[in-house]
């Protein structure tokens, strides 16, 4: 289970870097054009497109009249080989990353040392939202993420005047609403999973910055230039001393962050619906593009299905003293890399008995590599005790004979 699951997260890569590349130079270069928070939607992509490239596919299996006879002897001992488990690997830093990501939240709130904010007006005007303070945080957030709650700074009303303070509560009502740090939560696992990949991490980090640039875009909509002035100044007065190790929760982001949203401030209300209209077009055909090329090429494949090595299966002792004969039917994918997946038993004869050398021997194959591997492959494996022995033939066929 294991490796098929890291195989499904290698073939993914190809799709998942070409989108997040993607991401990355809009994010860098578009913006004037584009705004955040649409490029901030596009993220969708994401998650569609794997839904699209893996949906199931009918396929039939795969008909071939080759029939191979393999000759083993009491005496032949399996190939065995020592070789580094990558898939296990793969899982060990997962989990680590997973528990180090616990830790840290848990850590983080329990350094908050959060107390209950008695500001009467504030409760008032914001009666849906559970007020917080902590004398560690230098900057509003919003922590939690299915019960979110807004963390003041200890003091922080008597330090900001009431129209700023507005702007920066109408800022955190946003993330609130659009359950950002869920969605950071969400992302920041899947981050996790593809943490082999630089560019996952690059993403995640683009993203939080988007989420903050569109957050800010939603705020000064239809605001007065004298408001825009007074949520720039709140922003520089929110950038020192933030925390952007692995957390979900919402924050003001660096000072290299803050630049690029007080710059974007200045083009916001400036994108062009062409613009967009373009890429929603181009990016319709990219996933149209990944879907087909994620389909089967029909007969074509037997071509290249290329075997490289066969492991004999081992002639269960109890059947050669009992002169038992039959056959098992298996069914089977091949990973890109030509290893053997999913290895399952669909018929046998007789039941149980050569079942489990068959799968032991099939999990040893290795075939040719290939572009996008194979799926629902059958073959048909002969235990044979003498030459009497005959089976229908089904697909690929290989007889073992006892000596």
């Amino acid at each position: 289970m294991l490796e098929v699951t890291f195989n499904w997260l290698i073939e993914q890569q190809l799709l998942i870097s070409v989108i997040i590349f993607s991401l990355l130079i809009l994010e860098r270069y578009s913006l004037k054009w584009l705004s955040a928070n649409f490029v901030y939607k596009l993220w969708l992509l994401l998650p569609v497109a794997l839904l699209l490239v893996n949906l199931p596919a009918h396929l039939k299996p795969l008909q071939s009249s080759i029939i191979s006879t393999m000759l083993i002897t009491p005496n032949q001992a399996l190939n065995t080989h020592f070789s580094i488990s990558w898939a296990l690997l793969y899982n060990v830093v997962l989990g680590l990353l997973l528990i180090a990501t616990i830790v840290t939240h848990q850590r983080f709130i329990k350094q908050l040392r959060l107390t209950k904010l008695n500001d009467e007006q504030l409760t008032i005007s914001n009666p849906n939202i559970q007020l917080l303070q902590s004398e560690v945080v230098s900057t509003p957030m919003v922590i939690g993420l299915f019960r979110t709650q807004l963390v003041m700074p200890t003091d922080y009303m008597q330090k900001v005047d009431s129209a700023s303070l507005a702007l920066i509560i109408e800022h955190e009502k946003v993330h609130i609403k659009r359950a950002d740090n869920l969605f950071n939560m969400l992302l920041l696992t899947t981050t996790l999973v593809f943490w082999f990949n630089p560019l996952a991490w690059l993403g995640y980090i683009s993203f939080r910055r988007l989420q903050e640039l569109s957050c800010d875009e939603k705020v000064l909509k239809n605001k007065t230039t004298q408001q825009r002035i007074l949520y720039s100044k709140a922003l520089v007065n929110c950038a020192a001393n933030t925390r952007t190790s692995l957390m979900a929760y919402s924050h003001y982001g660096d000072k290299n962050t803050m630049l690029q949203r007080l710059n974007q401030i200045k083009h916001t209300g400036s994108s062009s619906i062409i613009a967009k209209g373009a890429l929603l077009i181009f990016a319709a055909g990219m996933l149209s593009s990944f879907a087909i090329a994620k389909q089967p090429d029909g007969m074509k494949q037997v071509d290249k299905i290329t075997p490289i090595i066969r492991i004999e299966p081992k002639y269960p002792t109890q059947a050669v003293e009992q002169s038992i004969s039959g056959s098992v039917v298996l069914k089977y994918d091949i990973s890109p890399t030509g290893k053997t997946l999913n290895v399952s038993v669909v018929s046998a004869s007789p039941d149980g008995v050569f079942n489990k050398e068959a799968k032991k021997a099939l999990k040893q194959w290795e075939y040719k590599p290939s572009d996008s591997g194979f799926k629902d492959l059958l073959v048909q494996l002969d235990f044979a005790i003498n030459d009497d022995y005959k089976s229908k033939d089904l697909i690929e066929k290989i007889t073992v004979a006892s000596k």
